[in-house]
């Protein structure tokens, strides 16, 4: 009974692919931040986003920060795919970056990057 449970300990999967889930969606949410942030700043930046001029800027940010979260997705799991990392410190780093993506989002603070009328 104990080689069993041993065995199972050492064939589990390592949390990399995990680790790299939880950091690209900080990243793609981070990157969500940033676009909305310059959009507000510069119309010219807004203008070229809008892929789909019924939905305007909004299509270019999100399509941007999907790719964001799908390109460092795919890197950071052939990066750590096989390595066992501290999810610790990786939840800490992705709730960092979520939290500052919410503030990017937020209206009163990426108001503040618009130009004065």
């Amino acid at each position: 009974m104990a080689t069993t449970q041993s065995r199972r300990r050492t064939q589990a999967k390592p949390n990399g692919p995990v680790a790299a889930v939880l950091l690209a969606t900080g990243i793609g949410g981070l990157v969500l931040a940033v676009l909305v942030v310059l959009a507000e700043a510069k119309e010219s930046f807004a203008e070229s986003l809008a892929f789909d001029q019924e939905v305007g800027p909004l299509s270019g940010k999100t399509i941007w920060a999907t790719v964001a979260f799908l390109g460092s997705w795919g890197i950071l799991t052939l990066l750590l795919r096989r390595r066992e990392v501290d999810l610790t410190k990786v939840i800490a780093v992705s709730a960092v970056l979520v939290a500052l993506a919410l503030i990017g989002t937020f209206a009163p603070f990426f108001e503040l990057f618009a130009p004065e009328e």
